[in-house]
């Protein structure tokens, strides 16, 4: 009695703190829609890369994230397809929002839970999991009016992944079963590499011979002539030394091979067929599928799209997984936890002109120093990967069962 006298108590308080907003005029794709919500933004860029690896499995399926209204500045990563800003808990907004979107599954990430909205979607019958939620983040007794609020709004989840048995004990206190709560760690970006023809490798590899390569990936217009440079200042001392410049639109790879002759070097465009020779100085692609060949050809990556100030960029832990070691400007894009990860035990090294690109490329075109970097690198960028996994099974799951008994429209 007490649980739904706390839920009528906070539904009345907040109908009269909180006035409703209009939802908004996106409207709601066909087919199977997951929702994800973000309680910070390092979780809204966690999740839009979950959403990209779940995605890959099922490619029909789209994918709502959601914030609240004091993260306004968020935008949408990759791996989202929509991004609604919620606004404060109101009881007739959260109808409107469950109403509206009608989401098959809710992956919730962290604490700052809202209890309408929560309480109605569970409702509703929509399958709701609770991950990355730390100790400090568990809702605590609000008031002698509400004081099973908390417990009510964590019971409608059909799981709770917690960071730390610290977390998961407060929770067995609160009377929640071990088979509800499961200690599973932090929630992490991670990256599944994308994939290469051995053969292709092989012949590659063959025509390149032991020339050292390294790789600019998602270059940017106002990047190339930085790149150039850093290139044309390690050429100096590493005569042999490839660049191999994939741009981050395939619509930038037009004229950028007579533009790289002007600057008196030769080039090869892989997607033309031209050949890699001994003479070839830079290679340029604009194939999103061969970056998988690129990252494995080249033990050294600068990840550009790093000295635009825009949201933009590639995921680091792709060329690390694969043992290239890391370089990348200021500006960290979509990805600031993985590029902080990597920051934090030096196993990615920041840049910020071409002099300082260009004599990273040269120290860690030693065979020594490469392979040390990229094995931190590697150790960082598969933390979590157990983590990942489990959820886009548990996700597939779900979302298998919601369709056998409540199809999505």
């Amino acid at each position: 009695m007490s649980r739904s006298l706390s839920l009528a108590a906070y539904r009345a308080l907040s109908r009269r703190k909180f006035r409703a907003s209009h939802i908004g005029d996106i409207e709601r794709p066909d087919g199977e829609l997951l929702w994800m919500h973000a309680t910070s933004q390092d979780r809204l860029h966690v999740l839009c890369n979950l959403a990209a690896r779940i995605k890959s499995q099922r490619p029909e399926l789209k994918v709502l994230a959601t914030v609240d209204q004091r993260r306004t500045d968020s935008f949408s990563p990759n791996g989202c397809d929509l991004l609604q800003v919620l606004g404060p808990d109101h009881p007739d907004q959260a109808r409107q929002f469950l109403d509206h979107w009608r989401p098959d599954m809710c992956l919730w990430a962290g604490g700052d839970l809202m209890p309408n909205l929560i309480t109605q979607a569970r409702s509703r019958t929509i399958p709701m999991v609770l991950v990355d939620l730390a100790e400090d983040e568990v809702p605590a007794r609000r008031s002698r009016w509400m004081p099973d609020l908390g417990r009510l709004t964590l019971g409608c989840f059909h799981q709770i992944l917690v960071r730390d048995e610290a977390a998961a004990e407060v929770l067995r206190r609160a009377g929640f079963s071990s088979a509800r709560v499961r200690v599973a760690g932090r929630l992490r970006t991670t990256a599944t590499p994308p994939p290469c023809s051995d053969d292709l490798l092989d012949e590659l590899s063959g025509d390149i011979g032991g020339r050292p390569v390294w790789f600019s990936v998602g270059t940017q217009p106002a990047e190339v002539d930085l790149v150039l440079e850093a290139h044309r200042n390690a050429v100096r001392l590493i005569h042999r030394l490839l660049l191999v410049i994939d741009v981050a639109d395939p619509g930038d790879a037009v004229g950028l091979k007579d533009h790289i002759a002007s600057k008196g070097m030769r080039c090869a465009d892989w997607d033309d067929g031209d050949p890699i020779g001994e003479e070839t100085q830079v290679v340029v692609s604009a194939d999103p599928e061969a970056l998988g060949l690129w990252y494995r050809i080249a033990p050294i990556t600068f990840v550009a799209s790093t000295f635009d100030r825009r949201p933009s960029g590639r995921n680091p832990f792709e060329p690390a997984a694969l043992g290239s070691a890391v370089i990348h400007g200021p500006h960290t894009g979509n990805y600031p936890d993985a590029f902080a990860r990597l920051d934090a035990i030096s196993a990615a090294r920041e840049v910020r002109n071409a002099d300082q690109l260009s004599a990273q490329v040269v120290a860690l075109s030693a065979p020594d120093q490469a392979a040390r970097i990229a094995l931190d690198a590697w150790k960082v960028a598969t933390e979590g990967a157990e983590l990942t996994d489990a959820l886009i099974d548990l996700v597939q799951d779900m979302l298998d069962m919601r369709e056998d008994t409540h199809a999505g429209p």
